[in-house]
């Protein structure tokens, strides 16, 4: 499978905000088509938060969650991928609640605790459209995104019965070091999912060198063999990273969470445009996107019929 790259599509989040993009899926039934659409133009995998339907809101409600997950899974054989990093306004539990329902194939897992910033974006907005964006925004300037040891161990164990494999997110060099932590421990065991992750302030920074850097940092610590690794990065240094990310052999991730263009000063319509454009991509490397049946494979995934959905 070595021409094959695993697609994640990140498709909603919680940092970006309603009055941001039109675009942005915010009610269970913008999530559902917009996921389905992107697993149709190739994404593999499915990375999902949640919204309060009436005002765009980040939620941990697994009831929010009960009105898409069923609906993506009747639709689509890709597979889900539920947030446990939530919002860094949320408690541990609040961001675990709906994964621990429904156990899903795969979970997202932030392996450290950073500043976690985008309060400049608020200089660019005049009139939002909802009363909580703004502050939430703001706000994000004095932002701690918690994730101890203990937090980290906590989540790894709460799902450890279900099966569930986890994108292990990694904001910085530090994060690919406690994740050799939890490695050496036994809570985590190959192959595991790495998503190296630039250009969020409080992060490693969105320079090249950097990815090159974190990519060796891993082999290093972890052996090749022992992983797979992904790449996705903020803003307008989407797309060239993910280029870099294909040349190297790496798997990447697209989506209206990480970016809300297609190109620069261009809003993305959608989650599918950003997932046909880093196919077309991809195919002039010679590389083509993996079935959801070949990141499974790939990733030692337990298969869409053992979820609680």
């Amino acid at each position: 499978m070595r021409n094959k790259v695993i697609i994640s599509c990140a498709v909603t989040g919680s940092v970006h905000t309603p009055t941001m993009s039109d675009a942005l899926p915010v009610t269970p039934e913008e999530i559902a088509e917009e996921a389905i659409a992107a697993a149709e133009a190739g994404a593999a995998v499915l990375h999902l938060h949640a919204r309060v339907p009436e005002d765009g809101r980040p939620t941990g409600d697994p009831a929010v969650y009960a009105r898409f997950l069923p609906v993506i899974r009747q639709a689509t054989d890709a597979v889900v991928n539920i947030t446990t990093g939530g919002s860094a306004t949320m408690s541990v539990k609040d961001r675990l609640a709906a994964a621990a329902r429904f156990k899903p194939e795969m979970c997202s897992l932030n392996m450290g605790t950073i500043n976690f910033a985008f309060f400049p974006a608020a200089k660019r907005i005049k009139r939002w459209k909802h009363d909580w964006e703004e502050a939430y925004v703001v706000n994000s300037e004095d932002y701690v995104f918690r994730n101890t040891f203990r937090d980290i161990a906590y989540i790894l164990t709460s799902l450890s019965d279900a099966g569930t494999r986890f994108e292990h997110e990694c904001y910085d060099v530090g994060h690919l070091y406690n994740l050799a932590h939890f490695l050496e421990r036994g809570l985590v065991k190959p192959p595991f999912f790495v998503q190296m992750i630039f250009g969020i302030l409080g992060g490693i920074g969105p320079d090249l060198e950097n990815l090159m850097f974190m990519h060796e940092t891993a082999d290093r610590l972890f052996g090749r063999d022992a992983y797979r690794w992904s790449v996705l990065a903020a803003g307008r240094y989407q797309m060239s990273f993910l280029t870099q990310a294909g040349l190297m052999g790496g798997h990447v991730r697209v989506g209206l969470e990480d970016s809300l263009f297609i190109e620069r000063g261009e809003l993305a319509t959608s989650n599918a445009q950003q997932v046909d454009k880093i196919v077309r991509i991809l195919a002039e490397m010679g590389r083509e996107p993996a079935t959801p049946a070949e990141a499974r494979e790939m990733l030692a995934l337990k298969g869409g019929d053992r979820v609680a959905f």
